[in-house]
């Protein structure tokens, strides 16, 4: 007969509150704005949108002035991808109409989280007109460890 060790409330109270730090950053992240770019790195993050299919997820990223054969896509985890691009030509904080701060670009780099399970080695990406397409095909099922 085995003998299962009973949590006491400590621990459960203390894994709910654990569990709630965790949501409430992932929240807070999502909500509160953050600027745009990286004065120290001189990177600017361009415009992105995530669109979820039920075989596939298309991630489109606006990389204006990019050249194209300096482009890099790659995975940093599971569900994070990063795209690094260089600008054909510097912008300035005045071609934005910001006037309060001094600085130019010269990169676009952003970090893009994927809400759902894909496979990132099998990535199709094209680039065409400014825009950038990614093409991430979806993981079937949920793998169970087995202890």
């Amino acid at each position: 007969m085995s003998t299962r060790r009973r949590r006491s409330i400590f621990e459960i109270i203390s894994e709910y509150f654990e569990n709630l730090e965790e949501w409430t950053e992932r929240f807070r992240e999502a909500l509160i704005e953050k600027p745009s770019w990286n004065h120290r790195a001189c990177t600017i993050e361009p415009l992105s949108n995530i669109m979820v299919t039920p075989t596939e997820v298309i991630v489109t990223v606006d990389l204006p002035y990019a050249e194209e054969n300096t482009i890099r896509v790659k995975p940093i985890g599971r569900d994070t991808i990063e795209i690094l691009a260089k600008m054909k030509r510097k912008i300035r904080f005045d071609d934005l109409g910001i006037t309060h701060y001094k600085g130019e670009f010269q990169t676009l780099h952003c970090q893009i989280r994927i809400p759902v399970p894909v496979y990132t080695d099998k990535m199709e990406v094209r680039f065409k007109r400014g825009i950038l397409e990614i093409h991430l095909f979806r993981k079937r099922g949920h793998e169970i460890p087995i202890e």
